[in-house]
């Protein structure tokens, strides 16, 4: 395929829709998937403006809901152009496992989620405790090396998918669940009685997430990460979903006329409508915009 022979640009155009992985449609914020069959959240949004950056249209795009253990493979393989799933960026997956990520769109760090009732106030109360983590992940490196590095025991209650560990936790078959704070924020927003649960304030990672590519295509690596930092300059100009057609017709500025593709021919430089962060931002909104969906989601 196009795909496999470093052109997904070409691939993605000649089958009329990017492929984007993202999370199984249970992650508040990120990506949620309703009774409708409607995908809302960051990593969705994101995936819609690189598909309008590649396609010229929001619509042109497949999402593939992928459990961790089999993101990375997806990806690899050519099954999915994009992950856009939440996936920390390591020394080995960048170097041994050849990914790469384009940019960095949130900094995260791990945590713990647990009952209230339990009375813990710090991660260091979870001496002796059980603790739900997803297997294979960097989430279950780091709670080893955090528990092992302080003299500390702890018993790992090992699960393959977020939607496993709130089950376990719920059913109280550990006593913590540990993961991104982030996601873990979502998830307690989630459940039936969230008040029952507090996210502890402990940092034990740094975690930085952000949408991840093969190496062997670095055109397509450029249009990721450019869409991105469209995002954030659109954001930095005051540029949003309800103005970007004013802006792109009347602004005087020569840093937003050459962002909004009235001079400077910069789309055609990464084989792209010189119109299309115009596109983009009147679909998506700018970075800002997306990010605030997040902690709309995480407060209903």
């Amino acid at each position: 395929t196009l795909a496999a022979e470093n052109d997904t640009i070409n691939a993605v155009r000649q089958r009329g829709e990017l492929v984007c992985g993202v999370s199984t449609g249970a992650s508040v914020g990120m990506s949620t998937l309703d009774d409708k069959g409607n995908w809302a959240g960051l990593e969705v949004e994101f995936c819609r403006a690189v598909a309008i950056a590649v396609t010229g249209s929001p619509e042109r795009v497949k999402y593939i809901p992928l459990e961790f253990k089999n993101a990375f493979a997806a990806l690899s393989s050519g099954s999915v152009d994009l992950l856009a799933r939440s996936a920390t960026w390591t020394y080995t997956r960048d170097a041994e496992m050849k990914f790469e990520w384009p940019v960095v769109y949130m900094y995260d760090g791990q945590g713990f989620l647990v009952r209230k009732s339990l009375g813990v106030k710090s991660a260091k109360d979870l001496n002796g405790a059980s603790i739900c983590v997803s297997g294979g992940t960097t989430t279950e490196l780091n709670l080893a090396d955090y528990f092992r590095t302080r003299n500390l025991k702890f018993t790992p209650i090992v699960a393959n998918s977020r939607e496993q560990n709130i089950a376990n936790l719920e059913a109280g078959r550990c006593d913590a669940y540990s993961n991104e704070r982030g996601g873990l924020a979502a998830n307690r927003a989630a459940l039936p009685k969230p008040d029952d649960y507090v996210v502890l304030p402990d940092v034990i990672s740094k975690e930085p997430l952000g949408p991840v590519v093969r190496q062997d295509d670095p055109r397509f690596r450029d249009v990721v990460a450019w869409t991105f930092y469209s995002l954030l300059l659109a954001e930095e100009f005051g540029i949003t979903k309800a103005n970007v057609a004013d802006e792109a017709a009347n602004s005087k500025n020569p840093e937003v006329q050459r962002l909004l593709g009235k001079t400077g021919e910069f789309g055609s430089k990464l084989g792209l409508a010189n119109d299309w962060v115009v596109k983009v931002i009147a679909a998506t909104g700018n970075y800002g915009e997306l990010y605030e969906k997040i902690g709309r989601a995480s407060c209903r």
